[in-house]
């Protein structure tokens, strides 16, 4: 399910994509610009003739540098290049405009990159160009058509732009190509650049609007002569007011990285952010209430900014003279007052169903699905935490339930499909059967080692302890059914729908893949030996703000 929250991220980014595409670049710069290049010149830096197409070989005097870093795989990169067309034919000689490339070496110092081998030759491909064809860009625009395929299109690409290949050919077959390459991911590594699409115009990272009116405005900014023509013909972003309604009790709402989004991706706001338990805070959500939280509040100058209007219109709702963004999906701050539960708006909410469940001490509950990556590797975590607690003499009482819907009668869903399906019901046949000491986890961790897969047979046997006739029995009669309805339901009834989500002694909702987060939630709780253990953490923790990764919601 999509929520407002996960809505708005998808229209706001720059590639309309995934909502977390904020929450990378915001840990890559953490909300603070870079002030310095790489000493190291760039072998591929490209340049551009008077014309607009690009040149290897100059550029004029005082043109700014504009770098673009991203994976050529990377549809929001690609989508940054686009957008970059008519900002470098305007600006032509004017702008050192160059790609970058975003990725990692492996431990021979061959690069690597997120999208597998096909975007490691893609990336070679095009720095091999930017050193040897003026119109290198031309080939890049022509590759994006099909990106998936720049790993092979870019003969065809480069014949198309009218660019001769034999130079080109011999960088990405030779030694050369792969050299540059790790030389761009250096510069990247030593930048903190982490997200594709990221922006530098003159040295600094650039988190404004991508709009290529407001971009060229902050391209023509930097010029420390005369300014090109170009800058004179950029028309004015109208100004569009906005009010960021938060609320300091909650510690996902994250106004300051709201206001960040707000400016990078509206042109020209006027941002004024308040919280509900200012008096002005509490008088605007009293006019616009029940609402959940953060929130962004217009007013009649979002009709002079017709693409903002578009991209944030379709969540809109009227509040008398307010235009009202819902951004949360969970945080009704009159919920969280005194007696808050008590209200009709909050009888329904997370927070007040939990409110109202009985406490049960060193109980911890995981909500999964099967086939969830981030499900998966909260499991894993689960054998660290319960040996510390072991170690310590401490037991706990800790179950598993799975996430989907539907029941015995009309059929289950689930998010990953039938196969997951299947899986949850084998999970809970080994919990039912082999309850004792968590015995039931030697099952699931071992089918965690191939989760993808079907062989959940090579599970079975002497290798975990777990007899596949029992198994099998169970999954494949209405015993193994009633189990999945049963499990389904306990979620349904919580309200739960992301996995992994945790839930400690009945009552205390948190997120979290690894033991160190698993253990100090649950110890938050439960004042036991073990505690003051220190577990394995994260190893790139969350941006502030940003969701715990995970499937579903």
């Amino acid at each position: 399910m999509q929520n407002r929250s996960s809505w708005f991220w998808y229209v706001l980014s720059f590639a309309g994509g995934m909502f977390l595409m904020w929450a990378i670049g915001k840990s890559s710069s953490s909300g603070a610009s870079a002030t310095a290049e790489s000493a190291a010149p760039s072998a591929s830096a490209p340049t551009a003739d008077a014309t607009g197409p690009l040149s290897a070989t100059s550029v004029n005097e005082g043109a700014v540098k504009v770098e673009l870093f991203v994976m050529s795989q990377c549809p929001y990169g690609v989508q940054a290049e686009a957008a970059f067309k008519d900002i470098v034919a305007k600006f032509g000689a004017d702008i050192d405009f160059k790609l970058e490339f975003i990725g990692t070496k492996d431990p021979k110092g061959a690069p690597k990159s997120m999208h597998g081998p096909a975007e490691v030759k893609g990336d070679i491909v095009q720095v091999c160009a930017m050193k040897y064809a003026p119109n290198w860009f031309d080939m890049v625009l022509c590759q994006n058509k099909d990106y998936k395929s720049v790993d092979t299109n870019w003969q065809a690409c480069a014949q198309e732009a009218g660019i001769a290949t034999d130079k080109i050919d011999a960088c990405v077959n030779g030694k050369e190509g792969e050299e540059l390459l790790v030389a761009s991911f250096d510069r990247a590594d030593k930048l903190g650049v982490q997200g594709s699409p990221t922006i530098r115009i003159a040295g600094k990272e650039y988190d404004g609007s991508r709009r290529p009116a407001d971009m060229m405005r902050a391209i023509c900014a930097e010029y420390t002569g005369s300014k090109p023509a170009v800058c004179n013909e950029i028309p004015e972003s109208p100004k569009v007011n906005v009010t960021i309604l938060s609320d300091t009790r909650c510690e996902e709402c994250d106004a300051k990285g709201v206001e960040r989004v707000v400016k990078a991706r509206i042109a020209n706001p006027v941002v004024t952010v308040l919280d509900y338990a200012e008096p002005a805070g509490k008088k605007l959500y009293g006019e616009i209430g029940p609402a959940k939280l953060p929130a962004l509040i217009f007013d009649a100058t979002l009709d002079k900014d017709p693409e903002t209007l578009s991209m944030v219109e379709p969540a809109l709702r009227k509040a008398g003279d307010h235009k009202v963004f819902e951004m949360g999906d969970a945080w009704i701050p009159t919920c969280h007052d005194d007696g808050g539960c008590s209200r009709d708006e909050c009888k329904d909410t997370m927070e007040c169903k939990l409110a109202a469940r009985t406490e049960m001490p060193k109980r911890l509950d995981l909500f999964i699905m099967s086939q969830c990556p981030f499900g998966v590797k909260a499991t894993d975590a689960m054998l660290e935490v319960l040996d510390n607690f072991k170690k310590n003499g401490e037991k706990i009482d800790f179950a598993i339930h799975y996430i989907g819907n539907g029941d015995e009668k009309s059929g289950f869903n689930s998010m990953h499909g039938q196969t997951e399906v299947d899986e949850d019901i084998r999970h809970l046949c080994a919990i039912e059967h082999y309850k004792k000491d968590f015995k039931f986890l030697d099952y699931i961790w071992c089918r965690n080692k191939n989760w993808k897969g079907n062989d959940w047979e090579s599970c079975v046997g002497p290798s975990t302890g777990i007899e596949k006739s029992v198994i099998e029995k169970c999954a494949n009669s209405d015993e193994g059914k009633k189990l999945l309805e049963k499990s389904f339901a306990t979620t349904n009834e919580i309200g739960f729908g992301a996995s992994p989500t945790w839930m400690v002694n009945n009552k205390f909702q948190f997120s979290g893949i690894d033991p160190e987060t698993i253990k100090t939630n649950f110890c938050k709780y439960n004042k036991l030996a073990g505690c003051d253990t220190k577990l394995t953490g994260m190893q790139a923790p969350a941006a502030p703000g940003a969701p715990e990764p995970g499937c579903g919601g």
